[in-house]
């Protein structure tokens, strides 16, 4: 979905987490309709074709297609490659927000970092690969606790999510690869852009401890939804926004 063409419009780009597509983000579109919205599948997911290549190589990629200068959004898998495009590519992001996202998704025990046990995540892609629609449909069913109208959200997002080609088998693995392996913490500090880290307070997978870890920095805000898990916009879409909307209204000149 893209809004009308006009030299004034901001572009935002938005990148969805791992085993879903960019149809999850259906409950911001009538907010942020007034900016020309890209909803990018990632490669391998939804109506993208598979890069088989590292996130580097899925970070050039997706700045080359998309326009310069534009705010990027990415929630969990998605955060980290908008975080390895802002600092691969710095003149494709004015400015930068992750969702529950992690510059290094698995903990490490050597250094105390906070993340998701190796365990987990093999369980995870084991449930995958026996049902992955309804893995998928489960998964939604977690994020959306708290929410007022959770069964609601879950019916319509659910259906908008499956009706897209599913990942297949290779794709998964590579996403889960990177979960596991890619760590940009060294290069945090060469983000200058505005960038704004939004979190869940109850979220298992991406815990809101790593804050105290991360870099803090006049150019840096942190949002923390108290009831929230993984994926606040869905859980909590109206409080998402108010957190959201004010600060691109701020940095999006």
């Amino acid at each position: 979905m893209t809004h009308e063409n006009s030299t004034d419009v901001i572009d935002i780009v938005l990148l969805h987490g791992w085993g879903v597509n960019s149809a999850v983000f259906q409950p911001l579109q009538t907010a942020l309709s007034e900016y020309r919205v890209h909803y990018v599948d990632l490669p391998g997911f939804g109506d993208s074709q598979a890069n088989s290549d590292n996130i580097e190589a899925w970070a050039a990629a997706l700045a080359k297609a998309l326009p310069e200068n534009a705010i990027w959004l990415g929630w969990s898998l998605g955060g980290l490659v908008a975080t390895q495009i802002a600092l691969n590519h710095p003149q494709s992001v004015k400015a930068l927000i992750t969702v529950a996202s992690s510059p290094c998704f698995m903990a490490q025990e050597q250094n105390q970092w906070p993340g998701i046990a190796p365990a987990v995540l093999t369980q995870f892609h084991q449930q995958l690969n026996v049902n992955l629609a309804k893995t998928v449909e489960r998964f939604l069913a977690i994020q959306a606790m708290g929410s007022d109208s959770a069964k609601q959200d879950i019916v319509a997002i659910k259906k908008l999510v499956l009706a897209k080609p599913l990942p297949t088998q290779a794709v998964l693995d590579q996403g889960l690869d990177m979960l596991k392996e890619v760590d940009l913490r060294p290069q945090l500090n060469d983000i200058s852009q505005p960038w704004l880290r939004i979190w869940g307070k109850c979220d298992a997978l991406v815990p809101r401890t790593i804050i105290r870890q991360l870099p803090q920095a006049s150019n840096i805000t942190d949002i923390v939804h108290n009831k929230a898990s993984h994926a606040p916009f869905i859980s909590h879409p109206q409080a998402f926004l108010d957190g959201l909307l004010p600060w691109i209204k701020k940095h999006q000149i």
